[in-house]
């Protein structure tokens, strides 16, 4: 609630990259709760499911952004096809004339990491599909939403990544193409903060906690409403938080 004023991000235009399932479920909530109006792409419809084969769409991602209080515009998109990126981004600018807000969410890797395992044992199709899914797509996107975003003074980007640039720095995250992808996001916020800052936008990195994502709450057997039953098996999902905290954090930013 915004004790009677209006809310913060109303007239605002964001896309959110990767918005079926998980932190870009739970950002594109949080921007709508703020007013704003919110563009949620991804590959599962109602009338189509990715190889992910899970039940979350982008229609009902767009149902929760009006729900709660924004306006939620569902855009089936696969991000590595570049042809389709450039026609969302040109049906955002004919709808809206303005892009405030771009996260660059897509993952998909869940499916594909081998843990523990080297690269010369690593499944080499999967591990290369995860370098498209997670690098490839945040690129594509960027090339054809950015001069939009640009087109007036102040608009920001959020690439969503896994680990901050000081621990991946240090720490390798159990895969070689894991690491790679998740390093690689955080370098990408920082080369496009050094692109968009002299022409007046802003980029960062942002990293989510342990996530209470659809995925996670299935593999422990519970829901957002009884998440704490899995703290029995797992004392330390404790810590873990509902995907629209990171949304409240990219509301917060933009």
């Amino acid at each position: 609630m915004h004790d009677g004023e209006a809310p913060p991000l109303r007239g605002r235009v964001a896309l959110v990259a990767g918005a079926t399932r998980g932190a870009g479920r739970g950002i594109a909530v949080e921007l709508g709760a703020a007013g704003a109006t919110v563009y949620v792409t991804g590959r599962t419809t109602r009338e189509k499911r990715s190889e992910y084969n899970r039940p979350e769409t982008i229609e009902e991602t767009a149902e929760l952004v009006t729900a709660a209080g924004g306006r939620g515009i569902a855009v089936p998109t696969d991000h590595l096809e570049p042809e389709q990126v450039r026609a969302l981004v040109g049906r955002i600018d004919e709808e809206q004339g303005r892009l405030d807000l771009l996260v660059n969410d897509v993952w998909g890797g869940e499916l594909l990491f081998e843990w523990d395992v080297p690269v010369w044992e690593h499944d080499l199709d999967k591990g290369l599909r995860m370098l498209r899914l997670g690098v490839d797509t945040h690129a594509i996107t960027s090339h054809y939403a950015l001069p939009l975003l640009l087109r007036r003074p102040g608009g920001l980007v959020v690439e969503v990544t896994d680990g901050t640039a000081e621990y991946n720095g240090a720490n390798y995250r159990n895969s070689f193409f894991y690491d790679l992808v998740k390093s690689a996001v955080l370098r990408m916020a920082f080369a496009l903060s050094r692109e968009l800052g002299p022409r007046g936008a802003t980029a960062v990195a942002l990293t989510p906690g342990w996530l209470r994502s659809e995925l996670m709450l299935d593999a422990y057997g519970v829901t957002e409403q009884n998440w704490r039953d899995a703290l029995e098996r797992e004392p330390h999902f404790c810590i873990s938080e509902t995907p629209r905290y990171v949304g409240r954090a990219v509301a917060a930013l933009a």
